[in-house]
């Protein structure tokens, strides 16, 4: 397998382009994946503190259909929509405040992991069953690290400092932690194994679509 075909993710393969196309191209990858977030944000399940939706999973998908950089680059605009207030967040409110509560680590976690999983694919792990498996692992590292040390610790993992500049700037939903007491409880049980399930679609999908459009440019 030549360097330029290990180095193509789906999306390339699906939509070959160049010059002006091509970021005419990312622009509306980028646009129809926000979207995707925004659509994918609603279909929840209400947990406490983070709820259960299906971002997880078109997470890993953007990440793997793009590639790191464009889809690092769309998880991170739907993330700076949501800042801006636009609701395209799991919960009723959106804005500052919303990315220093309770899920903070795990949408800086999205971004990481749409950027790790989206290597992996350029390195083609996403042609096999095993080797996507193994890249949606890693996604899930990526998310579940900061998503469970924000979680446990909070405002409180930065000091005093930070924690009163946090509640000066968003007000009371300042978030100060679940303690690590709590880390596996309210950051790990709930999800992961619905996380798991959720991405055997993509284990499946990826490696399927790939031997049915071909390994390489026709």
């Amino acid at each position: 397998m030549s360097t330029a075909t290990t180095n193509m993710v789906l999306s390339d393969r699906l939509w070959d382009a160049d010059g002006s196309v091509l970021w005419i191209k990312r622009a509306i990858l980028l646009v129809a994946g926000i979207a995707a977030l925004a659509i994918s944000a609603k279909i929840q399940f209400t947990t406490v503190p983070v709820p259960v939706t299906l971002q997880m999973l078109v997470v890993m998908v953007i990440g793997a259909a793009y590639g790191p950089k464009l889809g690092a680059a769309t998880v991170a605009s739907y993330l700076a929509l949501g800042a801006q207030g636009l609701p395209v967040f799991a919960g009723a409110v959106a804005g500052p405040a919303y990315l220093f509560g309770p899920t903070g680590g795990y949408l800086l976690g999205f971004v990481i992991a749409a950027y790790a999983v989206g290597r992996l694919a350029a390195a083609g792990w996403d042609r096999s069953p095993v080797r996507m498996a193994a890249a949606m692992a890693v996604g899930i590292l990526c998310v579940y690290i900061p998503g469970v040390i924000w979680l446990s610790s909070g405002a409180a993992l930065f000091g005093g400092s930070f924690s009163a500049m946090v509640s000066g700037f968003v007000g009371d939903e300042a978030f100060a932690g679940y303690g690590w007491a709590n880390w596996y409880a309210y950051g790990v049980k709930t999800f992961i194994w619905v996380d798991a399930i959720k991405l055997v679609v993509a284990v499946i999908a990826f490696p399927a679509i790939w031997k049915l459009v071909g390994n390489a440019r026709g």
